[in-house]
């Protein structure tokens, strides 16, 4: 684009009047399965997010999203995206710094940024941040006309192969329970995180008015000492950090976790198709021997809200370790190939120089 000048970019807040603009630009964003649609105007209520757009002459090429959390000192970056026919020309660049900047001018205690990634990011990203965790991702079809033939085999496999306690739903009261004990913070999230819905947050409860605020569904189990693997891994190693920051240095991933953990919320609907809607599950530890139980009682759950006719992918987000055991529960689904990994990635919030841009708030 021959006249095109980044002197020439607007920096504004991102509004409800924006949504049509800003869908525009997002047509085939995350492979048909875009949360921004549902979420948009949900996310200008929220006292703890900034919206931004980029404008160019007058129209939006460019929108990203900031949502403080780990009790006000990360903020993890959300739905960056720019107009086709303006990609590469630096915009992504410009509306990043300029959210960044904005965080640094209103909440000076913000030291860190995050965000999830597919694989395979782009060099330049990971150079000014880590990858912090990478977790597996496995998604599958249920069309609306196989729904209940497929959940009647998954109830079969179930009840032919489970083994071991039973799931089962927390009250809020239990969820906080569960985040009071250290080593089943230890066992459950390895990193320091809680990666639901796509957000990484710390494992930390100042996250819990965020995380009980979002009708979530809470499934857990527990292994008894009868049907505990014998295994060194499953031990506490050391007391959960005091501080909401993880420590630099983690223990390694424990082979088997005497527990599951699982999290999910109603689907929303997406825009890959009419009636297609997206039900993420989130699964925390590492004992094979629940992920069938989990799965399905989730599925159990959320389908019955689903409108009538409606389809659903379900993407479920595991350690690699139970990348088979969700595979092999799941074999015979049509699967819905989109990414294989997400992974996590952390930078310092810095100071960065700016191109000069015209910007308003």
């Amino acid at each position: 684009m021959s006249d095109f000048s980044l002197r020439d970019v607007q920096i504004l807040p991102a509004t409800a009047s924006n949504y049509s603009e800003v869908m525009a630009i997002s047509n085939g964003i995350n492979d048909g399965l875009d949360y921004l649609p549902y979420k948009y105007h949900e996310w200008l209520a929220d006292s703890n997010r900034s919206m931004f757009i980029a404008k160019f002459k007058g129209k939006v090429v460019a929108f990203l999203s900031t949502l403080l959390v780990d009790g006000g000192i990360t903020a993890l970056l959300q739905s960056l995206r720019v107009a086709p026919i303006m990609r590469g020309h630096g915009i992504a660049g410009v509306i990043r710094r300029y959210a960044l900047d904005n965080l640094r001018f209103k909440n000076p205690d913000v030291t860190k940024i995050r965000a999830t990634r597919k694989e395979n990011p782009p060099a330049a990203l990971l150079k000014r941040n880590s990858v912090v965790h990478s977790k597996a991702v496995v998604s599958m079809l249920l069309p609306n006309n196989q729904m209940e033939d497929s959940i009647k085999a998954l109830r079969l496999r179930v009840k032919r192969d489970y083994v071991g306690a039973l799931p089962v739903v927390l009250s809020p009261l239990e969820v906080l329970d569960l985040f009071e004990n250290p080593c089943t913070l230890e066992h459950l999230f390895p990193k320091g995180l809680l990666i639901w819905d796509f957000l990484s947050l710390a494992a930390h409860k100042s996250n819990l008015k965020l995380l009980l605020g979002s009708g979530l569904l809470w499934i857990y189990s527990k292994s008894t000492h009868s049907d505990t693997p014998s295994s060194s891994g499953t031990q506490c190693s050391h007391p959960a950090p005091t501080h909401i920051n993880p420590p630099p240095q983690h223990p390694p991933l424990p082979h088997i976790s005497p527990e599951l953990l699982s999290l999910s919320s109603a689907p929303i609907p997406v825009p890959l198709a009419k009636g297609t809607h997206c039900l993420n599950i989130d699964l925390f530890g590492t004992n094979p021997r629940f992920v069938q139980g989990h799965i399905l009682h989730h599925l159990a759950k959320q389908i019955p809200v689903l409108p009538p006719g409606g389809s659903i992918i379900c993407v479920v987000v595991a350690e690699e370790t139970l990348r088979d055991a969700v595979t092999d529960f799941l074999q015979g689904i049509t699967p819905f190939h989109i990414w294989k990994h997400i992974l996590v990635l952390e930078g310092s919030l810095q100071n960065p120089r700016h191109p000069h841009i015209k910007a308003k708030m």
